[in-house]
């Protein structure tokens, strides 16, 4: 008999986590091994309770569904996570699918369709909607990402916030294209300047354009 897929659930609301658990709770091939309020716990229940899927949220207090994410995928690539959201068409979708998620649910889904959900990721597939199908192909693909060659002093997010700015992009499209706070956006790019050794940001764009950088904004 195969045994069932362990299922951490991360939601700060409740209603929305308990009802969650309760509903996979009448299910034979799934068995919900803990739940979390906020993304912090997340990683923390995860990494000691080790299941095999882990249902995010993304907007979740003290460490976001994003970070959380991508933590968890940095320390324990074998567990799947499986974003849970509002509407598709938020970008905060797209981050958590570049940290490493292996697709996402929309909140209020039928119970088929999550348990299904579930047992894909579970088994190494992915899941996404039509409307961002093309988009996530690309990401997961790695054909939207910068080429880290160019600038291997700087860390994954950090190129990544280079590669907005070469593009175009303000903090504050940054942030919101990254699920980032406006001041973590601000202190990296302080960083990003201190290690290109730029004088301001016009240099650091300068600098990522000559390299290929803003090609994905």
């Amino acid at each position: 008999m195969t045994e069932p897929v362990r299922v951490l659930i991360a939601d700060d609301h409740p209603i929305v986590r308990d009802g969650l658990a309760s509903l996979l709770g009448t299910r034979t091939d799934m068995t919900v091994v803990g739940t979390a309020a906020d993304g912090a716990e997340t990683v923390e229940l995860a990494l000691s309770l080790r299941p095999e899927v882990v249902v995010m949220d993304l907007q979740m207090p003290v460490v976001n569904g994003v970070e959380a994410t991508r933590r968890l995928c940095a320390e324990a690539p074998d567990i799947r996570v499986l974003v849970f959201t509002m509407g598709e068409e938020d970008g905060s979708v797209l981050a958590a699918m570049r940290a490493g998620a292996r697709g996402y649910l929309v909140k209020g889904a039928p119970q088929a369709e999550i348990a299904q959900a579930i047992s894909t990721v579970h088994a190494g597939g992915l899941v996404f909607g039509a409307a961002l199908a093309d988009r996530i192909t690309e990401l997961m693909s790695g054909g939207t990402g910068p080429d880290r060659r160019a600038f291997p002093q700087l860390t994954e997010r950090e190129l990544e916030i280079l590669d907005l700015l070469a593009a175009g992009r303000n903090n504050g499209e940054i942030a919101a294209r990254l699920y980032l706070a406006p001041k973590t956006v601000r202190n990296n790019i302080s960083t990003i300047l201190a290690k290109l050794h730029a004088t301001d940001r016009a240099e650091a764009i300068i600098k990522a354009r000559d390299a290929g950088l803003g090609q994905s904004g």
